[in-house]
């Protein structure tokens, strides 16, 4: 999110100096961080995990 925040405080800087060519990499950098955290959100469900009960490992012989 502070990357978000960063690209979107840089896409204002360039839009008041002008640079046109900067603004449209960086609303692509942006849509790509934002794809991200929507990724991130949508993975945690904030609920427990369940990793199960360890089972012991069958004896080796030889």
């Amino acid at each position: 999110m502070e990357i978000r925040d960063n690209l979107l405080d840089r896409i204002a800087e360039a839009e008041q100096e002008g640079w046109l060519g900067e603004i449209e990499g960086l609303r692509v950098s942006l849509a790509g961080a934002e794809s991200k955290i929507g990724q991130i959100d949508s993975a945690t469900s904030g609920g427990p995990v369940l990793l199960g009960l360890p089972t012991p490992r069958p004896e080796r012989r030889g």
